[in-house]
C-alpha cells in the first residue's frame, strides 16, 4: 500500500479510465453549469448527469450532446453534491477498513 493514499488520489486516478469504465462519480461543468456524473450501473442504458447544487438531473448522452441545454429533470432527494458526498464517505470508510491499496 502506498504511504499517503487519500480519497482526492483516487478519485483522479478514476478519472485517468474512459468514462464508460469509471466506477466513482465524477465532475464536468460545461456552459457555465456544474453536474456530477454518476457511473453507469450494469442494468442502466445511460449514466445519469446530476446539476451539483440543484436536485436536477439529465442523460448523460443529453448532457454530452447538449452541454447547459440539457433537459433537467427534478429529483426528490439528490444533487450532484450529494453523490459526490457519498462516494467520498464510501471510499473514506473503505481507506480506514484497510480495503484501499
Amino acid at each position: 500500500m502506498p504511504a499517503m493514499i487519500d480519497i482526492d488520489r483516487i478519485l483522479r486516478e478514476n478519472l485517468a479510465s474512459p468514462p464508460s469504465e469509471r466506477t466513482l462519480p465524477w465532475e464536468e461543468t460545461r456552459d457555465g453549469i456544474t453536474v456530477v456524473v454518476e457511473p453507469k450501473p450494469h442494468w442502466a442504458d445511460d449514466m445519469r448527469a446530476f446539476r451539483l447544487e440543484a436536485r436536477e438531473y439529465c442523460r448523460h448522452a443529453d448532457w454530452t450532446a447538449n452541454g447547459g441545454h440539457a433537459r433537467f429533470y427534478g429529483h426528490i432527494d439528490t444533487s450532484g453534491d450529494d453523490v459526490m458526498m457519498t462516494a467520498r464517505a464510501m471510499i473514506a470508510r473503505a481507506i480506514a477498513d484497510g480495503l484501499w491499496d
